[in-house]
């Protein structure tokens, strides 16, 4: 017959065994936190990419549905705007914009090959600037000092002449593979 003694005797943990479960739950996070933040890292500049494409294509959709010249410009870091090239009542000269703080990083790193101005015109195909390969690139990458060459994953976005914008990876060398510049 069992003890009302033995009973709480049984209850509960031991001092030794919340001693060795914080151990291993510390170990385990010491050993998970670079893979953390090199994931952190790379989402963010996922992020900040994906949003300047979505402005290019916002920027473009506007000038084929107001019929006039629409500019994007970016701006410092990962910010962007877009606008009409000639503002009046009916198009304003900031019609969406995009600040750096939200949701991007100063870690993250954005340098446009052509310039930082892209005018979609009512059609909407690129007129400005005029690339010499057909398609100008705006390059998304994490500062070096931040995280290594090696663990980051470059991005770029691409606007073609015609007005198409694409996001892709360079470095990607697989032949048929869609994420490939």
């Amino acid at each position: 017959m069992l003890n009302l003694n033995d009973v709480r005797a049984t209850k509960g943990f031991t001092i030794i065994e919340l001693m060795i479960t914080i151990v291993i739950v510390s170990v385990t996070m010491a050993l998970g936190m670079p893979a953390y933040t090199t994931w952190i890292l790379n989402t963010k500049l996922r992020n900040t990419a994906e949003s300047i494409e979505t402005g290019l294509q916002l920027a473009r959709a506007e000038a084929v549905r107001r019929n006039v010249p629409v500019q994007f410009v970016l701006g410092t870091g990962a910010g962007w705007t877009f606008g009409c090239v000639t503002p009046d009542a009916d198009c304003p000269a900031e019609i969406q914009k995009k600040e750096i703080g939200d949701g991007s990083s100063s870690a993250v790193t954005v340098a446009a090959a052509d310039g930082t101005t892209y005018v979609f015109n009512n059609f909407g195909r690129m007129t400005s600037p005029v690339p010499a390969s057909g398609a100008s690139s705006i390059n998304v990458d994490i500062d070096p000092a931040k995280l290594a060459a090696s663990q980051s994953r470059d991005l770029r976005i691409s606007v073609g002449i015609s007005g198409n914008v694409r996001l892709c990876d360079p470095n990607v060398a697989t032949v048929g593979d869609s994420r490939k510049c």
